[in-house]
């Protein structure tokens, strides 16, 4: 794209659309590999989240991406030969290709020295290193291992409260000692030598100096935001101030990031040199709350005028919109919201409250139809069933030509440990 100094929001939302993969058409045939070599290749990671309410995550960016794909496809790309992806802190935990492995081994250094993490859990690494070393001998003597095969595991009920035989592992997968070798059905962790479970090409490559990885970091977020504040550009992986804003004047000074005043934008923002504009985008998209398109809820709202917040954690008489919902992205506009459960007992994806944006287009009722049933296909499921809640059922089941139910209330999905 020809550089240019002033852009409008319209301008900018097209640029990160196609960052992100959305003026790409999808496949017509099978999709393979090479497709989520391409998505990954943009968006730089999928999050990690153990909420199942319709679907984890990061089985989501794929499928808002490509349609119907099977999962079992982004499966082996984590967990079997030859792998491609790996898990890591990056934004939250998150799969990563296989070749950013060496640019966060500064953040496993800085984990070593107990820094970068969590208190409670550097305080465990500093007082309990010889309980750490035997668990590190257990993985290395008979991995791949999970915390529930360490001898003497007791589990414990409640929200992070972890055994000390979880708490040792994982201080190791924050230092890059272990990594994830696979995951079961419970979604727990399977834990492996990094020796083990990496190429060897990557396992064997030299460790870049810290301000160089920084700064290939910060380049593929911006590569993936398109056009970003200095914020945007940090937050990606997560990096500190200190650690990402001297690199994002590197990258200036070397001609990588654009410097671009955005329209009603009171930050400076850059722009990637490689970045493209589509005359238009024409995206149908149902969207997971961690999906990278809208994770940064700041972002969203100076894009889309969009206010976005997940309220799983809000008690249910205070809650706006739902308890896990998902943005729907209709061209260059996020136009409608869904709360969405999967009944998979019943084999039901239940819309159990829509709400239409002020601005929404006459075609988004249709359109959301479709990619609902789209949706409850994919994930296995034989109808779509909308409840009464919000302003937009009425004109979501006119379009489906479906009656509305009566909204119940559910029980809620315990929010247990999380297995990441």
């Amino acid at each position: 794209m020809k550089p240019r100094e002033k852009l409008t929001i319209r301008e900018v939302r097209r640029i990160a659309l196609s960052a992100q993969g959305f003026a790409d058409r999808p496949p017509s045939g099978p999709i393979e590999r090479r497709h989520l070599s391409r998505v990954i290749g943009r968006t730089g990671l999928f999050q990690i989240d153990s909420v199942n309410v319709v679907t984890r995550a990061h089985y989501m960016p794929l499928f808002s991406r490509l349609g119907a794909y099977p999962v079992e496809l982004l499966e082996r790309a984590a967990s079997r030969k030859p792998r491609s992806l790996f898990e890591y802190w990056a934004h939250e935990a998150s799969l990563l290709p296989v070749e950013t492995q060496p640019l966060l081994r500064w953040r496993m250094e800085r984990a070593r020295e107990g820094l970068g993490i969590y208190g409670g859990l550097a305080r465990f690494g500093r007082e309990q290193r010889s309980f750490i070393d035997q668990v590190y001998a257990e993985v290395a003597a008979h991995g791949p291992l999970a915390a529930s095969d360490i001898e003497g595991h007791k589990g414990t009920s409640g929200w992070w409260q972890w055994s000390d035989a979880k708490r040792a592992l994982e201080w190791l997968f924050w230092a890059g000692f272990i990594t994830t070798h696979s995951r079961r059905a419970s979604f727990e962790r399977l834990y492996d030598l990094p020796e083990r479970v990496l190429p060897p090409a990557i396992h064997e490559a030299p460790t870049p100096a810290p301000q160089d990885a920084k700064r290939k970091l910060i380049e593929i977020s911006a590569r993936a935001l398109g056009v970003g504040t200095a914020s945007d550009l940090r937050d990606y992986f997560r990096l500190s101030p200190e650690d990402a804003y001297p690199r994002v004047e590197e990258l200036v000074e070397e001609g990588t990031l654009l410097p671009v005043s955005v329209k009603g934008w009171p930050q400076k923002a850059y722009m990637h040199r490689d970045a493209k504009m589509p005359r238009r985008i024409e995206a149908a998209a149902l969207l997971a709350p961690f999906d990278p398109l809208i994770w940064e809820r700041s972002r969203t709202e100076r894009l889309f005028n969009f206010r976005y917040r997940i309220e799983i954690y809000t008690p249910a008489h205070k809650r706006v919109y739902g308890y896990y919902v998902y943005p729907f992205l209709l061209g260059e506009s996020i136009v409608a919201r869904v709360d969405l459960k999967a009944d998979r007992q019943n084999r039901v994806l239940r819309v159990q409250a829509a709400h239409a944006e002020p601005d929404a287009p006459r075609q988004t009722a249709p359109e959301l139809w479709r990619a609902l049933n789209s949706m409850a296909e994919w994930l296995g499921l034989e109808e779509v069933e909308i409840s009464r809640s919000g302003d937009f059922a009425p004109a979501l089941a006119a379009a489906g030509k479906v009656g509305l139910i009566e909204s119940s209330p559910e029980a809620e999905p315990a929010l247990t440990e999380p297995q990441e």
